[in-house]
């Protein structure tokens, strides 16, 4: 069988809450690493998310 076009990725806080949002990327189309700014309700703001590999 072939490998499935997505994959998940871990968004987490760079408000070092440990809050993090779990979302899907294709990585053919978007190689770099995401980074958008999301609610992070620890904080109760709008904070910048970046990328990492779920363990």
């Amino acid at each position: 069988m072939a490998k499935p076009a997505t994959i998940l990725v871990k968004m987490v806080s760079t408000a070092d809450t440990g809050f993090f949002y779990v979302t899907k990327k294709n990585p053919r189309n978007s190689t770099e690493k995401f980074e958008m700014r999301k609610y992070d309700p620890v904080v109760r703001k709008h904070v910048a998310f970046k990328e990492e590999k779920i363990k």
